[in-house]
C-alpha cells in the first residue's frame, strides 16, 4: 500500500516540477538528439553520374584511320595524332622522341 501511495505522490510531483527533462517525442528533446549526432559524410559520387565528356568511339575511329595522317612517317603521325586529340579536347600522351634513341646499349661484364 505504502509503494501505491508514493507512486500517485510522486508522479504529480515529477510532472509538475521545475527541472524535469522534456518527452522524447518532444521538439526540444529531438533538437538535443540531432545536436548530438555529427552530419553524416555524404556520399561519394559515381564518375557514371556525369554524362561522358570525352569524344566516341566512333570520333577516336575516325582520326586514327584518316588516310592523309597514315601517309605520314611514324613520329609526324603521332604528332598528328595529338593534334587531331587537342581539337577535340583530350591530351593524348605521345613520346617526343622515338624510344630507341633514348635506349642505348651497353655491355657490361657478368
Amino acid at each position: 500500500m505504502y509503494e501505491l501511495l508514493a507512486r500517485v505522490l510522486s508522479w504529480p510531483a515529477a510532472r509538475f516540477s521545475v527541472g524535469r527533462r522534456p518527452g522524447r517525442h518532444s521538439a526540444q528533446y529531438l533538437a538535443a538528439q540531432r545536436a548530438d549526432v555529427p552530419d553524416p559524410e555524404p556520399e561519394p559520387v559515381s564518375p557514371w553520374a556525369r554524362p561522358w565528356t570525352s569524344p566516341s568511339a566512333a570520333e577516336v575511329r575516325a582520326i586514327f584511320r584518316d588516310e592523309r595522317i597514315l601517309a605520314l612517317p611514324p613520329l609526324q603521325r603521332e604528332r598528328a595524332w595529338a593534334a587531331a586529340f587537342a581539337e577535340v579536347g583530350v591530351d593524348y600522351d605521345h613520346p617526343a622522341e622515338p624510344l630507341a634513341s633514348l635506349v642505348t646499349p651497353t655491355r657490361t661484364a657478368a
